[in-house]
């Protein structure tokens, strides 16, 4: 499909303009901020003896092709104007930081280094783990107490699918300085981290069973605007309408000028966030970890909204525990996670 010509300052476009463009003309490559990425994920490997090859490529969003070892990495970290882009319309960039991008980086090289040495027909790797065959669901219900699987990506994301067991594995492994051997002390999840650990170490220097760089759905075939891309997006994630939270926000904090001179409800919710945590914890017995993933929801809500503390601090604090507990509820009964990557 032939590249239609940009105007040279394309980049400083308003967001409305700039959604019009057609994804396939935006001229990208895996350059700058996520070269250095990729050269430490490759420094990691090659630390560890894993010199499979590996091929990076802009694409709509992050995945490893079947089969392939290959990752595509989405297109707006190729670009800070992308970037900002990306956050406008869906509230966060997904791998922005880059303590978040290696944790992604390295999730997605344990799909192809799975793939480059067809690791998933062994009959250790499919009793550990679970059979790759398993059909991938839309949604997925964690167990956020369970003890059978590492933590890493957020959402529990290895409990979604073998596969990504196997790659939420593989990425904690691979983690300089992870500690994973004291960290998941007495959990079930060690017993796959030594396999891990074992079956990586008879990989170092072996040469790979496929080396298919096939580039699939890549940025240059997608005929489809931004508009049309984050459209579909924000239907998939459900945020089209992100006011979840906004009623019961409304009833403790306040977006109306006479309290514009009050501490911002995000700044509030972040200084009494510890120990509102254990409290919630104590009376609903729901891990912390749970508790913190609805915390973060609500903090970036009240940023959107731009809320201010409209009563005394003390007042507030008081019924935002209330709230997160209803909030903390919901969430862990609300009918499962969808599959993200």
């Amino acid at each position: 499909m032939a590249r239609r010509p940009l105007r040279e300052d394309w980049a400083e476009l308003g967001d409305e303009e700039l959604l019009d463009l057609r994804m396939a003309d935006l001229p990208l490559t895996v350059e700058g901020i996520l070269a250095d990425r990729i050269a430490q994920l490759r420094s990691e490997l090659d630390d560890r003896g894993l010199r499979f090859p590996l091929h990076f490529y802009i694409a709509e969003e992050w995945f490893t092709p079947d089969g392939a070892t290959a990752i595509a990495i989405p297109f707006y970290l190729a670009h800070p104007r992308l970037e900002r882009l990306e956050e406008t319309q869906m509230f966060e960039v997904e791998g922005g930081e880059h303590e978040w991008g290696m944790r992604i980086l390295r999730h997605e090289a344990g799909h192809a280094i799975d793939n480059a040495y067809k690791l998933r027909l062994r009959r250790a790797r499919r009793e550990i783990f679970g059979l790759p065959s398993r059909a991938y669901p839309e949604f997925y219900t964690p167990k956020p107490y369970s003890k059978s699987y590492v933590l890493h990506l957020d959402a529990w994301y290895a409990q979604s699918h073998p596969d990504e067991d196997f790659a939420e594995t593989f990425a904690v492994w691979l983690t300089p300085n992870s500690e994973w051997a004291n960290r998941y002390k007495g959990w079930k999840a060690l017993q796959k981290l030594e396999y891990m650990d074992a079956l990586m170490r008879s990989l170092a220097g072996q040469a790979p069973r496929v080396d298919n760089q096939a580039e699939i759905e890549p940025l240059r075939d997608a005929r489809k605007t931004l508009r049309q891309h984050y459209r579909n997006k924000r239907r998939h994630y459900g945020v089209d309408h992100p006011n979840f939270y906004d009623r019961d926000l409304r009833r403790i904090f306040s977006d109306a000028p006479e309290h514009a001179s009050n501490i911002t409800a995000a700044q509030f919710i972040g200084r009494i966030r510890r120990p509102v945590r254990r409290v919630v914890a104590s009376w609903t017995g729901i891990y912390q970890y749970t508790i913190d993933q609805v915390l973060e929801d609500m903090v970036a809500r009240c940023r959107e909204l731009k809320l201010r503390v409209r009563s005394s601090e003390e007042q507030a604090r008081h019924e935002f525990t209330v709230l997160l507990t209803v909030q903390v509820m919901n969430y862990l009964h609300s009918g499962g996670h969808r599959l993200f990557l």
